[in-house]
């Protein structure tokens, strides 16, 4: 089962979810604002991933810029940013889709297809 995690005014989470939806493929649908993954979870999808972790930021986001994570994540270790992550969902790139060794962050189609279906 895909764990999606999204948030709910987000409009490219609503189009990866309907695309999933269309595409009969079932998923887990994850408030990220209330339900953001821990710093092991996190430890345990780029473990099982193999994703690098400064993937996981949103680098459009306010809260990223507001935190002026530009200069900084360069000087952070992976367990630094993975600690940093866990505090606010709103850091993490979203949709964040999930499932054992696969991951997608954001949403294009053709990496969806290829992934997912």
């Amino acid at each position: 089962m895909i764990k999606f995690y999204q948030y709910k005014n987000c409009t490219t989470c609503k189009k990866a979810a309907k695309f999933l939806t269309e595409q009969g493929v079932s998923f887990e649908p994850i408030d990220i604002i209330q339900h953001n993954p821990t710093k092991e979870e996190f430890e345990n999808i780029v473990a099982s991933t193999g994703i690098e972790v400064k993937k996981l930021f949103n680098t459009h986001g306010a809260k990223y810029r507001e935190l002026n994570l530009k200069d900084k994540l360069a000087d952070m270790s992976d367990d630094e940013k993975l600690t940093l992550l866990a505090t606010d969902g709103m850091l993490v790139k979203r949709p964040l889709a999930v499932s054992g060794d696969k991951i997608t962050v954001g949403f294009k189609e053709e990496t969806y297809r290829d992934t997912w279906l």
